[in-house]
């Protein structure tokens, strides 16, 4: 529909962001085949790389779906992980869990960072008083910096990512913003600024191109290296990892279920099941009809919704007149 601004259709052919996500899958994704032999290839050099070190490969795991995945993989493949996980407070019990479990069952290293709540607190509430519709962009930004520090630290030139194009193709740009920015989150903190950022892992534009041209290290798609079917992987998790599914998509953050489903669709009329949705139809794992039934669904149980925004408020120190 035209909830984004942005949105061109074409009659029969779709909109702008169905012809580009086409388009992606057809250039980024590989079939079965192709992709176990590029893999192949690539598991094969970052072996090379990983010679005396304790690693060959940097993992950021939060507990959901495509990072438990790409832990999984990776060590199928044989690869040695160092997982990253970034705490910023909002953690869900169930995401705890699922991290312990999948460190435990594939013998992995962990890292943990931990941001100093007041430091989180102040800056989403710097990005509430603005406000800007992007408020993820805050740990977005963050464990984006702690992967780098880490596989710069460890001598490691591969960062993989869950990042894919199979259910990820699809984000209109009126819809979020560039999570590299760091001059973007300093200067809204500023504007409402009580706490000073010294835990807050930060990424200037001199850092990050001295990890990626002096350290050459790399963002690694790996999912897209064959087919993703989201079903199919969750089931894998459950019997594999005793995984445990999250009732919503991003289940693993309190923040981001409450920001998704119910700040963003309340004050700016954007669900973001449309480009979600929109994303698996592109590469054939859901039909439009399917998806347009999901929508109709609500976004929140509204006890589950007090229950959130009771906690929400409390934590952010916000009254319900605010």
């Amino acid at each position: 529909d035209d909830t984004d601004p942005n949105i061109v259709f074409y009659g029969t052919e779709g909109c702008n962001h169905c012809i580009a996500a086409k388009n992606r899958v057809s250039r980024e994704m590989f079939d079965q085949k192709e992709g176990e032999a590029r893999l192949s290839r690539l598991v094969e050099r970052m072996r090379e790389d990983g010679k005396g070190k304790a690693y060959d490969c940097v993992v950021g795991v939060s507990g959901g779906v495509d990072s438990s995945y790409v832990a999984l993989r990776a060590r199928e493949l044989g690869l040695r992980v160092l997982a990253v996980h970034l705490d910023n407070g909002w953690n869900s019990e169930l995401a705890v869990k699922n991290i312990e479990h999948i460190v435990v069952k594939l013998g992995l290293d962990l890292v943990t960072h931990v941001i100093d709540w007041r430091e989180v607190k102040d800056l989403q509430r710097a990005f509430f008083s603005v406000p800007l519709m992007d408020i993820e962009v805050i740990p977005d930004h963050a464990i984006f910096a702690v992967l780098y520090r880490q596989a710069a630290k460890h001598g490691i030139r591969y960062i993989l990512s869950g990042s894919n194009v199979a259910t990820e193709s699809i984000m209109p740009t009126a819809w979020n913003y560039d999570q590299r920015d760091l001059k973007h989150i300093l200067a809204v903190h500023k504007t409402n600024k009580h706490v000073a950022l010294r835990t807050y892992p930060k990424l200037s534009p001199l850092r990050f191109l001295y990890y990626v041209f002096a350290k050459r290290i790399k963002f690694i798609p790996i999912l897209n290296f064959g087919p993703y079917v989201k079903a199919d992987v969750i089931e894998r998790l459950k019997r594999d990892l005793s995984w445990s599914p999250y009732p919503n998509k991003h289940g693993e953050s309190m923040f981001t279920r409450f920001f998704q489903d119910y700040y963003l669709p309340t004050k700016f009329a954007i669900d973001k099941r449309k480009a979600h949705y929109s994303s698996m139809i592109a590469s054939g794992q859901l039909t439009r009809e399917e998806a347009l039934m999901r929508l109709n669904e609500p976004l929140y149980r509204p006890d589950i919704l007090a229950q959130d925004k009771a906690y929400v408020l409390k934590k952010l120190d916000y009254s319900e007149k605010d």
